[in-house]
């Protein structure tokens, strides 16, 4: 998944920090990238509108 694919408005499930064991994930809306790479091994860092911040792991188009 690339960065040019995620936007804000974009709804997506991310992965937070906390959750890296367990795989748990947090669905939202994107509000910022903070990822300035094009790709990232992990998954583009991004921040939701109620300011949870991870890794997405899907998009909902």
């Amino acid at each position: 998944m690339d960065r040019k694919d995620i936007y804000p408005g974009l709804e997506v499930d991310i992965i937070l920090k906390k959750d890296q064991r367990s795989g748990v994930r947090t669905r939202g809306i994107v509000q910022a990238l903070l990822t300035s790479a094009a790709f990232h091994s992990r998954g583009i860092k991004v921040r939701l509108e109620d300011g949870q911040i991870g890794r997405v792991v899907q998009i909902f188009p």
